[in-house]
């Protein structure tokens, strides 16, 4: 089992954690070839792991994290009935949302569901800081199926949280038109700012 620092992270959800941060250190190492500023990155182990899945598409990462996940949800497990899944915002070959949700969601017996989808491509939040553009490019982007979601008490969960605006997003709607009775969120790792 990983050793894990988990953070509160604050949201208009019920309750929310990210398992732990995810780089301790991040200082400029030199230039490529290319002519980018290269960094040393030190991550939290869980970090390490999920960088791994997320941009090597290495699967053999993903067991050790859902554990860990599932570990720390254990004792909680009453408080909520379904797992909603973040949308992915770009493809990639393993979708780690996605792949660590249905994880998770199989190790503790609560459905997985992936009623939340954008009605456009997502734009990048990744390199816009101003939280009011962030806001702005999330307006309307989300949609959510509403069969299944009435009454329930749900665990919105990503990989990796940065200003909540996303999530916020989500919860919202998942209030307002997806009449759940509750939110509560987690993630893998937050960033240590968040922009």
């Amino acid at each position: 089992m990983l050793k894990i620092n988990p953070q509160k992270i604050e949201g208009n959800w019920r309750s929310g954690y990210a398992l732990d941060i995810h780089t301790i250190s991040s200082t400029p190492a030199g230039v490529n070839e290319a002519g980018h500023t290269v960094f040393d990155t030190v991550r939290s182990p869980i970090g390490e792991l999920l960088y791994k899945l997320k941009y090597n598409a290495d699967m053999t990462v993903a067991d050790e994290i859902i554990a860990t996940a599932v570990n720390f949800l254990s004792p909680h497990r009453a408080k909520f009935n379904l797992i909603i899944p973040v949308p992915p915002s770009s493809f990639r070959k393993v979708p780690p949302v996605i792949t660590l949700a249905n994880g998770i969601g199989a190790r503790l017996s609560i459905p997985v569901v992936e009623c939340v989808t954008t009605t456009r491509p997502p734009t990048q939040l990744k390199g816009v800081t101003d939280l009011e553009e962030r806001k702005k490019l999330l307006t309307g982007l989300y949609a959510v199926d509403t069969r299944g979601t009435e009454g329930k008490n749900v665990l919105l969960f990503d990989d990796l949280f940065r200003s909540g605006a996303t999530m916020n997003a989500i919860t919202d709607l998942l209030i307002r038109v997806g009449k759940v009775s509750s939110v509560r969120a987690l993630t893998i790792t937050r960033t240590r700012s968040n922009q």
